[in-house]
């Protein structure tokens, strides 16, 4: 029987606003019926998110601060709490109907973790998923690939992190990682990986992505979801909880 198709698309470098609207296209193409499942792979310029559990008091460089590092803040409506984007770290956006998959929320999440504990054992990284309470997958104790989705009807989008070279200092600096105080953030390179660029592991992940999912990811061309509609940005930003930088060094 032939494994099902999930179209894959290396997208590069995009800013977090304009990837979570193209996910939201084909979120809505794929409920609308006729549309294939994707896999978006990326890397986003400096951003720090916050998800559905954050009330903003977990980001704790000030505005003027996130200006002079020339971070964004963005209110996402994904699962989780504040987490960083940027340069150096592989981002995957799955977006499945999961009927069509025959798997449920938990069965993706955990799917997820199992493609990047497989990918990071490929470069002689040891890792395992966090258990309860502490979703994505850790390695010496730190976390080193994040995950939060989004279920729309039976739709999922959003995914994973996996910091290969990022910057820990924004992780572990700038925001309380994932809401869990006392946790920090590692990267491929700070456990003693190689340097990798995010175009080359992305293409090395996908095989561990078919595998966790008994699919077969078939590369396509981007320019095929540019006549996507993309949908309006659900509800408007809250306020954030900014927190002097002298306090932010006794919470990271």
């Amino acid at each position: 029987m032939t494994a099902r198709a999930v179209r894959t698309h290396w997208l590069g470098s995009v800013p977090y606003r304009e990837a979570w609207g193209l996910q939201r296209a084909v979120v809505e193409a794929i409920r609308a019926g006729g549309h294939p499942d994707v896999l978006l792979l990326l890397e986003h310029p400096p951003v720090f998110t916050i998800g559905r559990r954050g009330d903003g008091s977990t980001v704790l460089w000030s505005e003027a601060e996130r200006a002079r590092r020339g971070v964004e803040l963005v209110w996402s409506d994904r699962g989780g709490d504040a987490t960083y984007h940027g340069p150096g770290q592989l981002v995957g956006y799955p977006i499945v109907d999961l009927p069509r998959l025959g798997s449920d929320i938990l069965q993706l999440v955990h799917g997820l973790e199992r493609s990047l504990i497989a990918y990071l054992a490929g470069l002689g990284i040891p890792s395992e998923a966090g258990g309860p309470g502490l979703v994505g997958v850790w390695s010496g104790g730190a976390k080193v690939g994040a995950i939060g989705v989004r279920l729309n009807k039976h739709v999922t989008s959003h995914g994973f992190a996996l910091n290969l070279t990022s910057d820990l200092e924004a992780f572990n600096g700038g925001i309380v990682p994932c809401g869990l105080s006392g946790r920090r953030a590692t990267s491929v390179l700070e456990l003693g990986g190689p340097r990798i660029a995010v175009r080359d592991a992305a293409a090395a992940y996908v095989e561990h992505f078919e595998r966790s999912f008994g699919v077969r990811a078939e590369w396509a061309d981007p320019e095929e979801l540019r006549g996507l509609a993309v949908p309006p940005e659900p509800g408007p930003p809250m306020p954030v909880l900014n927190v002097p930088s002298a306090r932010a060094g006794s919470r990271a």
